[in-house]
């Protein structure tokens, strides 16, 4: 396994016999980062954008994004990033030109917080109060009540056999017509097979097949049309199941990451008794490794007897934490307290020897791989990515290379609390390259600026998103 170490830096006058906190870096004077989680209006109606540079007119289709737009509900606000109501963008380019259109996701509970201007699902960091209008009584039981999952999906778009959903991790999805982007119909995983949440990141094979993973609670004999559980792997503590956000796939193999990251049940059920959020509530073959977190994984793929993985890590699991609304809209002194205390993610490459025989000594590396450095025991340090915060929210030439060895994955550095510049990886010349973030339509081997479309709309920081190709 090959690792980027991570620095440590005492704060001037910390007492060292205390648990003090741990920096990783000494960066001070940050921009405050206010605007990009403030509440947008959407654009239902297609306006036109500023063009300058030159698009090229063989680029035609839709590059739709997804994420957060709506962070206040009258006079609530909502605490984490990832709580906000989830508002889909389409940037539609065509011989040269882009307009743009945004809209709200039409889920259950933003109509629901819409008509009572009130929060009345609970989200990842922000729980539910007792809806106001209710009397006295009614408001005390309403603690006792199962929490209902949302379906605010914000997370990313996906496609099954060929049609486009939005997402997020809870049991429900939406299909959205790419057009208009209304929400037409309301998918609920969990009536059609055992599962009460899948990864908003499922791998697509080139012939339409899909696959995706999600935690099952209970037992049913219905599948989703046209849908076969390849396996079930159960969990080491069946009441903390990890917490994760992906999961890798080679030609021939599944992996799952079972991260020190756990989901206490208990304390999700009981949360609206406790006032406690999801987020509060973290806490075959088996290979271990150290702890880590990870969110994406990069590409996965076979070689020489050897399943080569790669993936964003980072060596803690407060990751989640720090992006509570109130620390992205700090400033000054406050906003670099964060960034500084905040664990950095890079990319790690993993090695596991598929074939590992009794004959086999305890204690030897089992990596015969040349070209790598990790280490397989029985029982590329690229330091120049520091200067970029780390790098998270990979992405590979997908359709070409996923399940294959590749050459080139992209991915946001952190130079703030959220992803600040774009970075293109050479993996065999061990090489990279970055741009400061804007809309723009880049070469992707120069990294050369080729044109960008300016909206005249505020567009808050989303999460993922998706190109849909047209003739």
């Amino acid at each position: 396994m090959a690792s980027i170490p991570q620095a440590q830096i005492e704060k001037p006058g910390s007492n060292k016999s205390k648990r003090s906190t741990r920096y990783y870096t000494d960066v001070h004077g940050l921009p405050c980062n206010e605007n990009i989680v403030r509440s947008a209006e959407d654009t239902p109606e297609v306006i036109n954008t500023k063009i300058s540079g030159t698009i090229s007119e063989w680029i035609s289709g839709n590059f739709l994004r997804n994420g957060p737009g709506k962070f206040e509900i009258g006079n609530q606000t909502f605490n984490h990033w990832f709580d906000g109501m989830a508002l889909l963008h389409q940037f539609k380019i065509s011989n040269g030109q882009v307009t743009y259109r945004s809209r709200f996701l039409s889920s259950e509970c933003y109509q629901a917080n819409s008509e009572h201007n009130h929060i009345m699902v609970s989200e990842f960091g922000t729980v539910t109060l007792p809806d106001p209008c209710k009397n006295f009584f009614q408001r005390f039981l309403s603690r006792f009540e199962l929490p209902k999952a949302t379906d605010n999906a914000s997370v990313s778009f996906v496609t099954y056999k060929g049609d486009y959903y939005v997402s997020t991790e809870t049991n429900f999805m939406h299909k959205v017509d790419l057009e208009t982007l209304e929400t037409t119909k309301k998918v609920d995983w969990s009536k059609f097979i055992a599962v009460n949440g899948a990864t908003a990141h499922p791998h697509n094979e080139p012939d339409g097949t899909t696959y995706n993973m999600g935690n099952s609670y209970t037992s049913k004999e219905e599948t989703l049309e046209g849908a076969t559980i390849v396996c079930s792997i159960p969990s080491t503590d069946k009441t903390k199941p990890s917490y994760y956000h992906s999961f890798a796939m080679s030609k021939n193999y599944v992996v799952f990451i079972e991260q020190p990251i756990k989901m206490n049940l208990l304390k999700i059920v009981t949360g609206r008794l406790t006032g406690k959020s999801i987020s509060e509530s973290v806490s075959s073959v088996k290979y271990h490794t150290k702890a880590m977190s990870t969110f994406h994984q990069i590409n996965a793929y076979e070689e020489n007897g050897f399943l080569v993985m790669d993936m964003c890590v980072s060596d803690d699991g407060q990751a989640i934490n720090n992006y509570m609304v109130q620390n992205l809209r700090k400033s000054g002194e406050a906003l670099d307290e964060v960034y500084n205390t905040m664990c950095r993610v890079f990319p790690r490459r993993f090695v596991l020897p598929l074939h590992v025989g009794t004959e086999m000594l305890c204690g030897t590396n089992l990596n015969s791989q040349t070209d790598s450095t990790a280490t397989a025991i029985k029982i590329s340090n690229t330091k120049e990515l520091h200067i970029y915060g780390g790098l998270e929210f990979p992405q590979i030439n997908y359709a070409k290379y996923n399940t294959q060895p590749y050459r080139y994955f992209y991915g946001c550095g952190f130079r703030h609390l959220v992803g600040d510049s774009l970075i293109k990886i050479d993996l065999q010349g061990k090489q990279m390259k970055d741009k400061s973030t804007f809309l723009l339509v880049l070469d992707a081997k120069t990294f050369q600026e080729l044109g960008r479309a300016e909206v005249p709309v505020n567009i808050p920081y989303g999460f993922h998103g998706t190109f849909n190709a047209t003739a």
